[in-house]
């Protein structure tokens, strides 16, 4: 029988806070979780649903400002920095360039690939969960390139995995078309990260609240966070239009809508949203096994519940929910190229998901206790890799509530080092 430990207020319904309401329920904390939403309109639902510990390098390194340069006006680019005089933009962008080194990718490369295989660990003793059937499967990530010199830049990132430990193969043209034998590949080669792992997100997030629920969570909808009660340098209430919630433990996740959040409590946490979009399509006349990245094109393919998503795109600006058709377009674009029998149609924007990533500037994730708070844990900014990580966060989190050694190293997610 768990013992009961307090009660925790956990800000935002993503996967970062339905992981940490898993976590600790199961290490007896009582729950709140308040969303600004309906849980079901945030990014952990229409993304790409890949579990990757490929995804050692942090999105702050060398190579990004160059291509970023070179994409970053041409509104069709995987990388589009939305022309903006707003002061936060500017300000990340600094940041980012400053921490976009080689100092910092080595760094940070394997503290990334211990949090990303925790996480992939705790995703394989999830789905024994009745409650959490959300499609795992091991197939691995097939990084697709068409030219020889993007084929040199992934093979030196995957041999950099490799003595990192991680169970990656490199694949000529020949070897490629046989792990994809439904489909025509129109590719110089890959790499093939079978470390990685993919699901499909909405079962994960709709498993996650039937399960918390079913533990005693109190899940709480449209719930704004307007304010924080600080006194004493702990949070003692967390404040929303309609009520006003008290816990002996807060974490604040929040997605893109962190900064605004950690300001009410008085911090400074840089995100930038990374908007990207996403769509599914019939998997059936020329099925694709395997999950994808399109290396020139940046997009994503994966299948899932029967259908396969395309999705992808970093749009950089201020949160909007405006849909760039251009940005779109350019996803489509891209697919024959690599996947020359697929005619996929531009769709209609009602078919058309988008969300926010939530970036931080130096590519690495927000984790830990405040030290200006010392009841608030801050668990976001985790990018593209949200879902690949959700667990390892939540476990991670109930960790740090029972004040014990976490799983893994978070000294480099200080939630505060921008302070």
């Amino acid at each position: 029988m768990t013992t009961k430990r307090g009660s925790a207020v956990i800000i935002g319904g993503g996967i970062s806070g339905l992981a940490s309401a898993y976590y600790l329920l199961k290490s007896g904390w009582s729950v709140t979780l308040l969303d600004k939403g309906d849980l079901f309109d945030n990014c952990s639902i229409g993304n790409a649903g890949m579990i990757v510990p490929s995804h050692f390098i942090p999105l702050a390194a060398p190579g990004m400002i160059s291509k970023g340069i070179k994409w970053m006006f041409n509104s069709r680019s995987p990388f589009y920095v939305k022309p903006s005089l707003d002061f936060s933009l500017i300000s990340w962008g600094l940041k980012f360039m400053k921490a976009a080194t080689e100092a910092n990718v080595e760094r940070a490369a394997p503290h990334l690939r211990d949090y990303h295989l925790l996480s992939k660990k705790l995703y394989e003793d999830l789905v024994r969960d009745e409650k959490l059937d959300f499609g795992l499967e091991e197939k691995g990530i097939l990084m697709l390139y068409k030219s020889d010199k993007t084929g040199e830049e992934e093979i030196h990132v995957g041999k950099q995995g490799q003595q990192l430990g991680l169970d990656i193969e490199m694949l000529d043209r020949e070897q490629v078309q046989a792990l994809e034998p439904g489909i025509k590949l129109d590719v110089a080669g890959a790499v093939h990260y079978r470390c990685d792992a993919h699901l499909y997100p909405t079962a994960l997030v709709n498993g996650l609240i039937k399960s918390i629920t079913a533990l005693g969570a109190e899940i709480v909808k449209k719930a704004e966070v307007t304010g924080f009660d600080v006194q004493n340098g702990e949070i003692k209430r967390v404040k929303t239009a309609a009520k006003t919630y008290e816990g002996d433990l807060v974490v604040m996740t929040g997605g893109s809508w962190l900064p605004q959040l950690a300001k009410q409590a008085g911090l400074s946490i840089p995100v930038m949203p990374g908007k990207g979009y996403s769509f599914m399509e019939p998997n059936a006349e020329h099925p694709i096994v395997h999950p994808a990245l399109l290396l020139e094109a940046r997009v994503a393919v994966t299948p899932m519940n029967g259908q396969v998503r395309f999705g992808g795109t970093m749009e950089l600006a201020p949160l909007n929910n405006q849909i760039n058709m251009n940005r779109v377009e350019g996803i489509v674009n891209s697919i024959p190229q690599y996947y020359p029998e697929l005619n996929v149609a531009v769709p209609q924007k009602d078919r058309i998901w988008h969300g926010f990533r939530p970036c931080s500037p130096d590519g690495l994730p927000y984790l830990g206790y405040s030290k200006k708070l010392s009841n608030l844990i801050v668990a976001g900014g985790h990018g593209m890799m949200g879902i690949s990580l959700g667990p390892g966060t939540g476990k991670i989190v109930a960790e740090l509530a029972e004040r014990v050694k976490p799983s893994v190293d978070v000294a480099l997610y200080d939630p505060e080092r921008y302070q």
